[in-house]
């Protein structure tokens, strides 16, 4: 009988031996899980981050290219409107005979000087003058053509008048030289 107890005590040894590492098994099984779990939850947090902070960097650079041109360009439409009063000053000393000129120096110096300055603000804020020559060839990114006509010693495409010089802002075009070009063949 000793040895049938001796028996039935090894084997409920054996079986809460079983039972336990049965329970830590399922522990470490569901541990497992659990920090597999978190893992999956930590890698879409941190791929949410990431994209937020692509999100937020190329949103900074928007910004900065926005205040970049907002900088450069901004103004264009009051240059646009200052460009016919540079226009009609130069007309109006292209105008001036020899002998209005000497009866009046110094109030024809006074536009010039005016002139002058309105070129410098242009300067200033980025605005330059396209001034092309008669015989240049037609260059559609800087130039509108204003009239063709055939003109003897001439090529097809040449300048032939300025009508109006152009302007440029920064690498943008406010007003394009008007020109006239030749449509003259061969």
């Amino acid at each position: 009988m000793a040895e049938a107890k001796k028996d039935e005590f090894l084997d409920d040894i054996e079986q809460a031996l079983a039972e336990e590492t049965e329970f830590e098994t399922a522990e470490i099984t569901d541990e497992a899980a659990e920090i597999d779990e978190l893992r999956a939850e930590r890698d879409a947090y941190q791929d949410k981050f990431m994209r937020a902070l692509a999100d937020a960097e190329n949103a900074r650079k928007r910004s900065d290219k926005d205040r970049l041109e907002a900088a450069n360009y901004g103004g264009s439409k009051l240059a646009r409107d200052m460009l016919p009063v540079y226009d009609n000053m130069k007309r109006a000393l292209e105008s001036v005979t020899d002998e209005q000129r000497a009866a009046a120096p110094a109030f024809f110096e006074g536009i010039e000087l005016t002139m002058r300055e309105l070129l410098n603000v242009f300067s200033k804020h980025g605005i330059r003058l396209i001034s092309p020559e008669v015989g240049d060839p037609f260059d559609p990114q800087h130039h509108e053509a204003m009239f063709e006509a055939p003109l003897p010693g001439t090529k097809a495409g040449d300048i032939i008048q300025i009508s109006a010089e152009g302007f440029m802002m920064h690498d943008r075009i406010l007003r394009p030289a008007q020109v006239g070009v030749s449509s003259m063949k061969g």
